[in-house]
């Protein structure tokens, strides 16, 4: 690499400019320091990235940003953007916490997936699962509990087991139909202390 050459500027009205200039490698180092603004320019053939400081912001635009550190604290006291033009990773080697004093929002125009190990959902009020088409399967046992359980479809519900279905009460166990009613099987069983037909 060749000398480089090296230029201090000072001026009233302009300030102070630092140049440095790297013929072989084509690249400009430039300060600008014009009482208003510190701005720092690096140009080379291709790109170019810039870091402005003035006294209420600090402005970088470059290709690639690159920040190595061992602890990292962001603090806002008004709203905080994170805005990526194409895909957008977070990630984390140990625990990691999302959480919220007001409302929280997730959103996703295609596809949305939530998985781990163990995934626990809950809420402190209301609970709700809404959609076109919902799918709950479980590879092994899956249990619905509630102090009150109400299972209804507007055109029609089924229930459908491929070994059994059971069906039990510790109380009272009320089946019936506005309209046809039908109890059919191979061998149909109905017993009790007293039954009343009709």
């Amino acid at each position: 690499m060749s000398a480089l050459i090296c230029r201090i500027e000072l001026d009233k009205k302009n300030g102070i400019i630092l140049t440095v200039e790297n013929k072989d490698g084509k690249i400009t180092q430039t300060a600008v320091l014009n009482g208003e603004s510190i701005t720092i320019t690096s140009k080379g053939q291709k790109d170019t990235s810039i870091i402005t400081q003035k006294p209420d912001s600090i402005t970088i635009k470059c290709k690639d940003f690159t920040l190595d550190t061992e602890t990292i604290t962001c603090k806002s006291t008004k709203d905080t953007l994170h805005k990526s033009g194409q895909k957008f990773d977070i990630k984390s080697a140990d625990d990691m916490t999302l959480k919220t004093d007001s409302k929280l929002t997730g959103a996703a125009d295609g596809d949305s997936e939530v998985s781990g190990k163990n995934v626990v959902f809950s809420a402190d009020n209301k609970g709700e699962f809404s959609g076109t088409a919902i799918t709950v399967s479980a590879k092994g046992k899956m249990e619905v509990k509630g102090t009150q359980l109400a299972l209804s479809g507007s055109a029609q519900t089924e229930m459908e087991g491929g070994a059994s279905v059971k069906v039990s009460s510790k109380g009272m166990l009320d089946v019936k139909s506005t309209g046809v009613t039908t109890i059919k099987g191979s061998m149909t069983n109905i017993q009790g202390a007293m039954v009343k037909l009709g």
